[in-house]
């Protein structure tokens, strides 16, 4: 017996029966041989992704705050490494697979745009099939990694990164067909709200746009006036309820779950839509819209006195569709500083000089 099949002995011994087992995977997008001795199929899925290109350049994409000059801003790494930390304590608590639940943490926001979700408007409005993030997040691990071969990760894995956002929805929803098939799906689908409410609000504090006593008394009261005070409550709140039901799904209390609608409803309101940050979500919003109508015109080219060239005239809808495919594709992939960096290149005046 190997050092996996230990591990795969010890998760039928220790998980919860409501865990899923690394070998009860459906298996991977292509089916491929199992060849590690070390780890299980979800291990391999997490490393694949802490890995890969696309995870290395969330570092410089948007949280809230467009390429913010201060070091303690979250970027989108960050916010992945807090959903994660987040996402395997309710694991560990629960007695789920923690590798599944780091695996589809780290990767749920992989296709996310540069700057955020001016970014993610910006693109749905201008590509013609629409875009939203977690779609493009599972075409990264299925298409566009290592140079279009894809991750090629597990159906556990796919199935909670394409099904973990909820906008403005509810999060946890009695329809299941709106929840990752999982309950370590779930769990990851709670922590990214969970993260994001909190430090979206610390992040404001800290830039001036609010203060910790503009959150009402009540909220205060029941959740904390600290951001690891709120995260412990309601962290907490989703253990214990769901252990005391014990039927199998994630379970927030109905007043935790009032408390997080109306926390996120005050950062709507106070931080999201506030003129200085909508102002800058416009300036990025021009950003994208210039280079996409750019990059379906021009392509790069290997001459370096004339990088870009006229690309051929659009023939047929299947052309077109390939087209705005592989630009939307290549815009959605930038980091914030990239993006601003070629439309400088491309769009701003530059010194003239005779030598």
């Amino acid at each position: 017996m190997n050092i996996r099949h230990q591990q795969e002995q010890y998760e039928k011994k220790l998980l919860s029966p409501h865990a899923c087992l690394s070998t009860q995977s459906q298996g991977r997008f292509r089916q491929e041989p199992a060849t590690c001795d070390l780890r299980t199929i979800f291990q391999r899925d997490r490393d694949r992704i802490l890995h890969s290109k696309t995870f290395r350049r969330l570092k410089h994409k948007t949280q809230v705050f467009f390429s913010p000059t201060g070091d303690h801003y979250r970027t989108r790494l960050t916010h992945v490494l807090e959903v994660s930390q987040i996402a395997r304590t309710i694991a560990t608590c629960l007695q789920l697979n923690e590798y599944l639940t780091e695996a589809i943490a780290l990767g749920h926001d992989l296709g996310h745009t540069p700057f955020g979700h001016a970014g993610e408007y910006s693109l749905n409005n201008l590509h013609p099939g629409g875009f939203k993030h977690y779609v493009q997040s599972l075409r990264v691990v299925d298409f566009l990694e290592k140079h279009g071969k894809g991750l090629n990760l597990t159906w556990e894995v796919r199935n909670g990164i394409v099904k973990h956002s909820k906008g403005y929805r509810d999060i946890l929803p009695e329809n299941n067909k709106d929840l990752p098939a999982t309950l370590e799906g779930q769990a990851v689908r709670v922590a990214d709200i969970i993260a994001y409410l909190n430090h979206d609000m610390d992040d404001a504090v800290r830039a001036g746009i609010i203060k910790e006593t503009d959150l009402p008394d009540y909220l205060r009261k029941v959740v904390g006036d600290r951001p690891s005070m709120r995260v412990d409550t309601m962290v907490r709140d989703l253990v214990m309820e769901t252990l005391r039901l014990d039927d199998g799904r994630l379970h927030l209390s109905p007043m935790m779950q009032e408390v997080i609608k109306d926390l996120r409803s005050f950062l709507y309101d106070n931080v999201y839509r506030d003129e200085r940050v909508h102002n800058e979500f416009e300036k990025a919003q021009s950003i994208i819209n210039e280079l996409y109508g750019f990059f379906l015109e021009y392509e790069f080219s290997k001459q370096r006195e004339q990088p870009f060239i006229k690309r051929p005239p659009i023939q047929g809808a299947a052309m077109r569709k390939q087209r705005h495919r592989q630009v939307c594709d290549f815009i959605a992939g930038m980091t914030d500083r990239y993006a601003l960096g070629l439309y400088s290149h491309i769009f701003m005046p530059k010194p003239w000089s005779v030598l």
